[in-house]
C-alpha cells in the first residue's frame, strides 16, 4: 500500500496546491467541494454533495461493515507569508492548519481504495467535512452538522488524521482515550456605576471587581477541580473604559475553558458563574454568555492499535512517537462519539524549521503526504475484515 500510496504522491501534492491556492473559509468551501465532487464521481463512486451546507460523502463499496474517513476542508482569515509559489491567491484565507492536505490525502485514500482488486466487502465511507475551524450562527460546525444529517448513519468505524508541522516528517503520534480537549468559550460582562476618577468612592469600580474576580477564576483549576482531572481556564481580552480620569461603568472579559471529562467541564462552567458573583457581593453585577464548544475527541484503543500496528507494518517500529496530551479541541470528536475511531497525527516538519500551525508563515513538508493515505488506506481495508467478524 505505502508503494502504491508513493506512486501518486505526485497527484496528492497538486490536488494539496490547488487546495492551498484557493482557501476558503468555514461553509464557503464551494469551490473545494466541487473539486472533490468532481474527482470522486470520475472514481466511480456515487457522491453526496450539500450535506453540512458545503460538505461532500463519497460512497464505495455498499452493505456491511462501514468504514468512513474525514478529512476537513476549511481555512483561515490569515494572510499568507510563506513565499510558496503556490501560495493563497485569495487575500487575508489561508490554509494554515493543513486541511488542503487533509483533503488532498484523502482523495489519494479514495483513489488507492478504488482501484484495490480485492477489496475487503463492505463500504468505504469518505467524509470531506467543511467547518471544522468555526460554527455557524446556531454554534454548529460542520462535524456536528455532518452528524446531524446522517453521514455518520451506520458506520462502524471512523478514522482520520492531522497534520503537524511540528513532528519529524514521515512519524506519526496516536493515542488512546482522550485526545483532544472539549473547548467552551464564554463572554461575561462585569458592572459597576462608574465615575469620576478622582473620587471612586462614590461609585462602584468595575476594574475593582475585575481584579477580585479574575483571582476566582484562576483558583478555579487551582483549587476546585481535582489536580489528577486536566483543566484551563484562559483570559483571552479585557475591555474597558476610554479616558483616564472616567471610573467605567463595565468590564467586558473573554475566555476559553478546556478539559477532557464531562464530570469537569460541567464542573468548570458552574465555578465561572460562582467566580463571577463575587461581582456581586461586592456590590456590582455581571452577565454570562456561554458558548459550549467541541467535546472532547476519546480515541478507542483497539483502533489506535490497529493504526499502530499498519504504521509499523509499513514503515517499521521507529514511526511511532511517544504520545503526549495537548488541550487542543477537534470537531472529530463529534463523530468518534458517534462510532469507535481515532485520529492520528502525521509529522511533517519542513525541512525549512518550524512552521507553527495558524501562523503566516504555516507549511507542511509533502513527503509525508504519501505514508498518510497509504496508513490511512490500510487501516481502512483492516478495519473492514475484523468488523466483517466482530464488531468493536
Amino acid at each position: 500500500m505505502l508503494e502504491q500510496a508513493k506512486a501518486i504522491a505526485g497527484q496528492i501534492s497538486a490536488w494539496r496546491r490547488d487546495f492551498h491556492q484557493n482557501p476558503e473559509l468555514s461553509f464557503q468551501e464551494f469551490r473545494t467541494a466541487g473539486v472533490v465532487a468532481q474527482t470522486l464521481s470520475e472514481m466511480g463512486l456515487e457522491v453526496q454533495t450539500g450535506i453540512a451546507k458545503t460538505g461532500v460523502v463519497g460512497y464505495l463499496g455498499e452493505g456491511s461493515p462501514v468504514v468512513a474517513i474525514r478529512a476537513d476542508m476549511d481555512a483561515l482569515p490569515i494572510l499568507e507569508a510563506t513565499g510558496l509559489p503556490f501560495a493563497s491567491q485569495n487575500q487575508g484565507v489561508m490554509h494554515a492548519c493543513g486541511h488542503d492536505a487533509h483533503t488532498a490525502i484523502l482523495l489519494g485514500v479514495a483513489t488507492l481504495l478504488a482501484a484495490m482488486p480485492d477489496r475487503p466487502a463492505g463500504q468505504v465511507r469518505f467524509l470531506f467535512q467543511p467547518s471544522e475551524e468555526a460554527s455557524d450562527d446556531e454554534n454548529k460546525s460542520g462535524g456536528l452538522r455532518m452528524t446531524e444529517e446522517g453521514a455518520m448513519d451506520g458506520v462502524d468505524a471512523v478514522i482520520a488524521l492531522h497534520m503537524a508541522s511540528d513532528l519529524p516528517a514521515n512519524q506519526i503520534m496516536v493515542k488512546a482515550g482522550f485526545d483532544t480537549a472539549a473547548a467552551d468559550a464564554f463572554r461575561a460582562v462585569i458592572k459597576g456605576t462608574g465615575g469620576h476618577g478622582a473620587y471612586p468612592h462614590q461609585g462602584i469600580d468595575p476594574t475593582f471587581l475585575l481584579a477580585q474576580v479574575l483571582n476566582a477564576i484562576h483558583g478555579i483549576r487551582a483549587r476546585r477541580v481535582n489536580p489528577v482531572n486536566a483543566a484551563v481556564i484562559s483570559i483571552g481580552s479585557i475591555h474597558a473604559g476610554h479616558a483616564d480620569n472616567v471610573i467605567p461603568t463595565e468590564v467586558e472579559i473573554t475566555g476559553t475553558m478546556r478539559s477532557f471529562d464531562d464530570d469537569t467541564r460541567d464542573l468548570l462552567q458552574r465555578e465561572l458563574e460562582i467566580a463571577l458573583s463575587v461581582a456581586r457581593a461586592l456590590g456590582g453585577d455581571y452577565e454570562l454568555e456561554l458558548w459550549p464548544g467541541y467535546p472532547s475527541s476519546i480515541n478507542h484503543p483497539e483502533v489506535v492499535t490497529m493504526i499502530e500496528a499498519v504504521a509499523t507494518d509499513l514503515m517499521g517500529e521507529a514511526v511511532l512517537l511517544e504520545p503526549r496530551a495537548g488541550m487542543g479541541a477537534e470537531d472529530f470528536s463529534y463523530m468518534t462519539r458517534s462510532a469507535p475511531g481515532a485520529m492520528f497525527q502525521l509529522g511533517a516538519a519542513p525541512a525549512s524549521g518550524l512552521r507553527m500551525h495558524h501562523t503566516p508563515q504555516f507549511d507542511l513538508e509533502e513527503e509525508s503526504f504519501p505514508t498518510g493515505a497509504a496508513i490511512l488506506a490500510e487501516t481502512t481495508v483492516r478495519l473492514l475484515r475484523r468488523l466483517a467478524v466482530e464488531k468493536f
